[in-house]
This record gives C-alpha cells, sequence and structure tokens, in this order.
C-alpha cells in the first residue's frame, strides 16, 4: 500500500471549508481527510497555504487542446479535449457537440459510447447542445442545422440516461414550467440565449430561478453574465436546485491559438472573449479557475464557489461519487495558490 499524505492548505472536501487538514491518500484514492495533527505517517506534499480542492467538474466543454467536438473527433480527441482540460484542473467533463447534422450526432454518440467503454480519464459523457434550438435565440449555432426533433432523435437518445436541460428557447414561463413538469432537470448556461426575466412574463429565466426541481449552469467569465445578476441568481437558487459553473470552453483552451473555424465559420479570440466575424458571442475563453476567480470577486463565498465547481455539477449528472474529497474517492485534486491561480493538479494522487 502507498500512502501519501497533503497537508498545509485548507482543504475544501466538496462541501465545506476545513481549516488545519490533511488528506490521506492510499492507493490513489482518499483514505480519510483529518486534523494534520492526527495524520498518520506517509509521504507528505507540502502545500504553501491556499486551498486543496476536488478536480473540478465542467458539463459545458465544447473544445479544448486546438479542436472542438465533431464528427470527426472520435475516440482520441475526446482524449485530446480531455487531456488539455485536465491539464487545467478538470477532473471530469462533458464534451459538447453544439448544433450539427444527425450524421455527425450520430457519429459522436457512437464515439461517446466508445471512449466510456475506453475508460478515457476524464470523460464523464456527452452534452448535446442542439441541434433542436430556437433559431430565435441560437446564439453562436449555425441556424442552418437546427431543426426539430424527429422519431429518430428520440430512438438515439432513448434508455441513454439522459439529463435534459433547457436553453436557446425563447419559451414563456408556462412552457417552461412544463418542460420542468415533464421531467427537465437543468438550465443551460443561465440568462444566455434565453427568454428573459419581465416581472409580468418571467421566462425561462424565472421558471429557472423560481423552481427548485432544476439546477442551472452559469459562464462566470466576466463577460457572459454581470455580477449582480449572479448575485441575483445566487440569492434566488440555495437548493435544492443550485447554480453550477461551466466554462463553455471552445478549442483554444489550454493553448495560444488566436483564431479558429466553427463550421467554416471564422472564430476570433481577443480580450477574453470569443466571437464570431459579426461580434456574436461564440463561447468562453475561460478555465474554473478564473470562473472562481471572478465569483469570488463578486462577492461570492470561497466554499460556494468551489461546490458550484465540483460537487453542484457532479450531483447535478448523477455522479456522487465525483468531485469529493472523501472516503473511498479517487484522489483528483488541484491546489489553488494565492490569488486562486491554479497551483498543481493530482489524478488519483499522481501529480500531472
Amino acid at each position: 500500500m502507498t500512502r501519501r499524505l497533503f497537508a498545509g492548505a485548507a482543504v475544501f472536501d466538496g462541501e465545506r471549508l476545513r481549516q488545519g487538514a490533511a488528506v490521506v491518500v492510499e492507493d490513489g484514492r482518499v483514505a480519510a481527510v483529518v486534523p494534520e495533527a492526527d495524520a498518520p505517517e506517509g509521504e507528505t506534499t507540502r502545500l504553501d497555504g491556499g486551498v486543496l480542492a476536488p478536480g473540478f467538474v465542467d458539463l459545458q466543454v465544447n473544445g479544448g487542446g486546438g479542436i472542438m467536438l465533431d464528427a470527426a473527433a472520435g475516440v482520441a480527441g475526446i482524449a485530446r479535449i480531455c487531456a488539455a482540460h485536465g491539464r487545467l484542473g478538470t477532473a471530469g467533463l462533458l464534451p459538447t457537440l453544439i448544433t450539427d447534422t444527425a450524421e455527425a450526432t450520430r457519429a459522436v454518440i457512437a464515439a461517446g459510447i466508445a471512449a466510456g467503454r475506453a475508460g478515457v480519464p476524464g470523460f464523464l459523457g456527452l452534452h448535446l447542445e442542439g441541434p433542436h434550438l430556437d433559431p430565435r435565440r441560437k446564439g453562436a449555432h449555425d441556424p442552418s442545422r437546427i431543426r426539430p426533433m424527429d422519431a429518430a432523435d428520440v430512438a438515439a437518445l432513448a434508455g441513454a440516461g439522459v439529463v435534459v436541460s433547457l436553453g436557446h428557447s425563447d419559451a414563456g414561463l408556462g412552457a417552461a414550467r412544463a418542460a420542468i413538469d415533464a421531467g427537465a432537470r437543468a438550465v443551460t448556461h443561465l440568462f444566455n440565449a434565453m427568454s428573459p426575466l419581465g416581472h409580468r412574463e418571467p421566462g425561462l429565466v424565472g421558471a429557472a430561478l423560481d423552481d427548485g426541481r432544476v439546477s442551472a449552469g452559469l459562464i462566470a467569465d466576466a463577460v457572459h453574465v454581470a455580477p449582480e445578476a449572479i448575485r441575483i441568481a445566487l440569492a434566488a437558487k440555495r437548493g435544492p436546485g443550485r447554480v453550477f459553473l461551466v466554462t463553455d470552453a471552445m478549442a483554444p483552451a489550454g493553448t495560444d491559438l488566436a483564431a479558429f473555424t466553427l463550421g467554416g465559420r471564422r472564430i476570433l479570440r481577443a480580450d477574453g472573449r470569443l466571437t464570431l466575424e459579426d461580434g456574436t458571442l461564440a463561447g468562453a475563453d475561460c478555465d474554473m479557475p478564473h470562473c472562481l476567480r471572478f465569483l469570488t470577486g463578486a462577492g461570492v463565498g470561497l466554499a460556494e464557489a468551489l461546490a458550484m465547481a465540483t460537487a453542484t455539477p457532479a450531483d447535478v449528472i448523477g455522479r456522487r461519487d465525483a468531485a469529493r474529497l472523501a472516503p473511498g474517492a479517487r484522489a483528483d485534486m488541484v491546489h489553488l495558490g494565492a490569488g486562486l491561480r491554479l497551483s498543481g493538479v493530482w489524478r488519483g494522487g499522481e501529480r500531472l
């Protein structure tokens, strides 16, 4: 048995911050989180303050490492995206296919099944963002590929353990509530590409904030949502449905790419933004530590912000085994040093 200790930083276990604690890792899994004075003997990694937390969970990752998830990605492409975000601290993610053809969707689903069977590190499943969107709220999605769902689409998704998420929709409150009543349990990038909160017609935003049955993803990159709106959302959703962080990251994540193409359209990267040439936002240029710094700078408590990047999104997809530092969990961890800058990443107790 190999035993390792991680000490010297506050420990966020997925639910609360613990001062003066040590994480005990045995054979790649968390054996215990104990007061440092009570820690058993073992090879010790001494951290210089900051916070030791579970690896992040990101439910909306369009690409990374220079590529997007598309029909050509295959298992190798999924692995490349997961590896790029792994180096940025994300231990588990959903590679996201944005609106594409039926053939591309089938190819990506097949690649996802193969990636799951192959045990690709960091792969938790797929996020299919489209093609069944409201053209009035298309955002950067290619309008020529948006289409209604048909019987073949339903057959492809049936039995796959799908969590339905509402987004890219101009639905009013009544239609949004009907979808939640029918089983939808999440909302995609809250506030963006959806009917806004109005005082007579609360829209999809109002339904998301008011209904505890749904949790909502949020892009906290200092571009997509104002800090005031974030604080309002967090005040409204205190449980059981909660707000969780997503990066909505694109191909440049983990690279120095200045531009790339998406469905034949050029995407430009500048000043922390990704845009089509007409200025439309096209995903986000951020990672989870960036989101955490923005949130805490906006007045969100550190423990709440960390939960939004770890345990809360894991719970949304039914993976309570992920994103917690608790006995039996894989020792996937990140160390955030001064200014919440990423200073260390471990997978199964081994440093990346």
